[in-house]
């Protein structure tokens, strides 16, 4: 079977954005002083082959703690569809 991978990955909440502080500046200096705690992330996407939805997982998983992150710094989250 053919899954779809979606990992986004995150500052982690414990450290500083600098980015996403200078974005949410800009945000703020547009007149849109409702916005707060802006974030700046990565979106990857790819596919993947595997014999279960639980295999995907564990590979992508696997892919995305190795590969994907620095763990010291930053955290992710997976989603999976199957095609």
């Amino acid at each position: 079977m053919k899954f779809k991978v979606s990992v986004n990955v995150m500052p982690l909440k414990t450290l500083l954005d600098p980015q996403g502080k200078a974005v949410q500046n800009i945000i703020k200096n547009q007149g849109h002083t409702s916005v707060d705690n802006v974030r700046i992330g990565k979106h990857i996407t790819f596919e993947i082959e595997a014999d279960s939805e639980e295999e995907a997982i564990k590979t992508a998983t696997e892919i995305s703690e190795k590969i994907l992150i620095n763990p010291v710094i930053e955290e992710f989250s997976l989603a999976i569809e199957k095609l």
